[in-house]
């Protein structure tokens, strides 16, 4: 039975395509979905993706995963990541694997982007490599899940 990872994705990821395009380029939530989905599946694992606005919900998600025994988490936590200590804590009490993905380069833009709490919370962070950045989260997560298993 293939382990589960969460692919969560926070505010105005709905409008991935849409949103400013010249920074996130043309890629959907549901693009980024079904890459996830594929390259899950590749690796032996299934992807749970879910996207919303609200913090709590991401937040209840995070625990959900636990609840669920879920293997892993790729987050792009948008906005949040620069502003949510609550979805930090929430990272550091589940203690699953993370890793924070971002499409854009956040180094690259405002100065208020370069602080995260996500990443201070995970094992990994991706940017600057539009939605093929959730491929390599995944395909790194499960890298170190594997190494975690042999280990």
């Amino acid at each position: 039975m293939p382990q589960t990872i969460y692919v969560l994705n926070g505010p105005n990821l709905n409008l991935l395509g849409t949103r400013e395009p010249e920074i996130y380029g043309h890629a959907t939530l549901a693009d980024v979905e079904r890459l996830c989905a594929e390259t899950a599946a590749s690796l032996g694992l299934t992807a749970v993706c879910r996207q919303s606005n609200h913090e709590g919900e991401l937040i209840d998600w995070i625990h959900q995963a636990r609840a669920e025994q879920a293997v892993g988490i790729v987050l792009n936590a948008g906005g949040y990541t620069h502003t949510s200590v609550a979805l930090h804590d929430a990272l550091v009490g589940v203690q699953i694997p993370t890793v924070e993905v971002h499409v854009s380069n956040i180094f690259a833009r405002d100065s208020f982007r370069h602080h995260s709490f996500i990443a201070k919370a995970s094992f990994a962070s991706l940017c600057g490599f539009g939605i093929d950045g959730y491929r390599l989260a995944i395909t790194g997560l499960a890298a170190r899940l594997s190494a975690g298993a042999k280990a």
